[in-house]
């Protein structure tokens, strides 16, 4: 469990809102929040100003990949209303003193590391497309188990899909199929970061490459899919063996 602490002013109610913020910031690769990967350290509130430090499985892992998580961290606090300033501290990392300070500072990836191969958003795209496409395949799934056939699944649209509750709402013919959320609604999110299937017309399923399928390769697309999601599951399993081998079975100390 992550650790958490407050200052002599601080309010200690406001820890659990930090914290549901910081549940909002993925490790980018795995596509998963660094609340349940246990990288939070410490949650220091005085005030307005909040404290987070956070720790990755490896000294090593890719300097783009840490700015984007401190980065994230500091935004998604600092949209709470009561927070005036957010500092980061990325801990234990072979440039975690250029990323805390030029997060902090408010200074761009490029700008902190002016000899780095490309920047931060090309990262970000690719990786939030590996996320679509490994999101994809469940979601196709969930369909296929009711019933619906492939010819179907594959000229759907954005629009026919509305999530509700517990339940999405899938409209075919007229005809409404009831799915489970969970899956629908985490596809549409990563869909729509990816930048594909953002407008009430857009194709709702497509191919690694962003192009419509046909129905006769339906499968061969959710081959690819469950490929994607083996990879970042093998990933995760080994950032939390790295994780725990660092740390301890308990995870990091506040």
């Amino acid at each position: 469990m992550s650790g958490s602490r407050t200052g002599t002013s601080g309010d200690p109610t406001g820890v659990p809102a930090i914290r549901s913020r910081l549940d909002r910031v993925e490790d980018p690769e795995l596509a998963r929040s660094i609340v349940e990967l246990d990288y939070v350290e410490t949650i220091d509130v005085d005030g307005g100003h909040v404290f987070v430090r956070f720790t990755l499985p490896t000294a090593w892992c890719s300097p783009a990949f840490a700015w984007m998580m401190a980065v994230d961290a500091r935004d998604e606090v600092e949209r709470l209303d009561w927070v005036r300033e957010a500092q980061i501290e990325l801990d234990d990392h072979m440039h975690d003193e250029e990323i805390t300070t030029g997060v902090n500072a408010r200074d761009t990836f490029g700008e902190t590391f002016p000899d780095a191969d490309g920047g931060v958003s090309e990262v970000r795209a690719a990786l939030a497309d590996k996320a679509r496409v490994s999101r994809q395949r469940e979601a196709v799934e969930a369909l296929l188990s009711t019933g619906v056939d492939p010819e179907q699944v594959v000229v759907l649209e954005r629009s026919d899909v509305t999530v509700s509750g517990e339940t999405a709402h899938v409209s075919l013919d007229g005809l409404s199929v009831v799915v489970d959320a969970d899956p629908i609604k985490d596809y549409l999110r990563r869909a729509t970061n990816s930048g594909h299937v953002t407008e009430p017309d857009d194709t709702l399923f497509l191919t690694p490459e962003g192009r419509p399928i046909t129905a006769d390769r339906l499968d061969v697309v959710q081959k690819r899919s469950r490929l994607a999601s083996v990879n970042m599951g093998g990933q995760g399993a080994v950032c939390d063996a790295l994780h725990r081998a660092r740390h301890g079975p308990d995870g990091p100390e506040a």
